[in-house]
């Protein structure tokens, strides 16, 4: 959340970095991971107009209430008949960002699941008023085949619901543990109608005991009414002993003339024992020279039991320095977790970051934010959520508080601790 909230300070090129760690958060179940095919950029079912901070925090919120249903219908199969609401409302004390709220629903019966996200803005009368919604639907067709329908709608000039894309999805998996998933994204054209813009093929197999390698073609539309190449991601995860697992994911743009250029190359490393779990990520990308170089690095620790970690982010682009110094210290982001005797669960979230106007000093905190759960009537929790951000000189310059609440069961915790010594 603390990354979520980050990015609604930083404008778009965060928002899309949210969407991606949001993606690879959830990958392990299907979401939209690189593994699973490229989601569109979110800016583009945004309707017209400046993308104010508001506008993105909307586009925050709506990710956020539709994570809370991701796992749920990529596995629909899994799941027994059930439905849950989620209420929330954000506001700022301050009043420098406009409220907005959302009402989210969530049904599954038999395998159809059903999710509808209704966001809402203060109008200038004082009265909440629709902005966006989107509905997603998936239907299990058969033991191998999921069919999904997702569509995004936005308000026009006179305050009526305008469909601004929709997303079909089908994915096939077999007992031998290969799956294929094909996804279509469509804009409405001038004349209404429903334009494809994107194909997104996914091909994952199995090729040896432990490994799995996935190719994920993405075609885009090329400007003459058709469907180019325009992406290519293959990953490779395997398994080296039971409790280590390396992956590689290489992206490669097309040129437009026939090749492929890698533009990126991630290496991964997850260690699993009996202490917690070691998550370690370089990215490659191309130097001056055109040579492959580290640009990246990524570790994260969660003690067993989960109740803590840190994510440190080293970077040869530092703000504030040429970028020759090779990797430093950017980021680092720490997680705590307390439960009461009430049963009210609390997590504080800090994130430090480098400060562009001194980068030699080292990270400084930039943002906290502290989430409460507190268990209530008929199951359900009321949740609080207050995220505080500071400026360059340490001082506080924003307040957001996120309120609401659901009565979503709370997801099953696996204990890896004793998986590990099961294995």
């Amino acid at each position: 959340m603390v990354g979520m909230f980050s990015a609604m300070w930083n404008g778009k090129r965060r928002l899309r970095q949210f969407g991606d760690l949001l993606c690879r958060i959830d990958g392990s179940r299907g979401s939209y991971g690189p593994s699973e095919g490229l989601r569109p950029p979110q800016d583009d079912i945004i309707v017209g107009g400046e993308r104010s901070r508001w506008r993105l925090a909307i586009g925050l919120l709506t990710l956020l209430c539709l994570a809370a249903s991701s796992s749920q219908l990529c596995r629909a199969q899994e799941s027994s008949d059930q439905s849950w609401t989620a209420n929330n409302q954000q506001s700022d004390p301050n009043g420098a960002l406009n409220p907005i709220r959302s009402h989210t629903t969530h049904s599954d019966v038999g395998g159809h699941v059903v999710d509808k996200t209704i966001v809402e803005r203060l109008g200038p009368d004082g009265r909440y008023v629709p902005y966006s919604e989107i509905e997603r639907e998936s239907v299990r067709v058969n033991d191998t085949t999921v069919r999904t329908v997702e569509r995004s709608y936005g308000r026009d000039a006179d305050g009526q619901r305008t469909l601004t894309q929709q997303t079909q999805e089908e994915s096939r998996s077999s007992s031998d543990g290969s799956k294929q998933v094909t996804r279509m994204t469509s804009n409405p054209d001038a004349n209404g109608g429903l334009q494809v813009v994107q194909r997104t093929e996914v091909d994952s197999k199995v090729v040896s005991p432990g490994v799995r390698d996935t190719k994920t073609t993405v075609f885009s539309a090329n400007g003459s009414g058709g469907l180019g190449a325009t992406m290519q991601v293959e990953e490779r995860e395997r398994r080296v002993d039971p409790a280590t697992t390396e992956s590689t994911k290489s992206t490669a743009l097309a040129d437009g003339a026939g090749h492929w250029t890698v533009s990126e190359v991630r290496q991964g490393t997850t260690r699993q024992d009996a202490d917690g779990m070691t998550k370690e990520e370089r990215v490659l990308r191309p130097d001056s020279n055109g040579q492959m170089a580290v640009v990246e690095r990524t570790v994260s620790k969660e003690p067993a039991g989960g109740q803590s970690g840190t994510t440190e982010t080293y970077s040869t682009n530092v703000p504030g320095q040429a970028g020759d110094e090779g990797l430093q210290l950017v980021r680092r982001e720490s997680t705590a977790q307390q439960t009461g005797a009430s049963g009210e669960r609390r997590t504080t979230r800090q994130v430090k970051q480098t400060n562009p106007g001194d980068p030699a000093a080292g990270v400084r905190v930039t943002q906290e934010a502290i989430d409460i759960v507190r268990p209530g009537a008929n199951g359900v929790d009321e949740k609080q959520s207050t995220v505080v951000t500071t400026d360059a000189n340490g001082q506080m310059s924003a307040v957001w508080v996120d309120m609401g609440s659901s009565d979503k069961p709370e997801a099953v915790k696996v204990d890896t601790k004793a998986a590990t010594k099961n294995k």
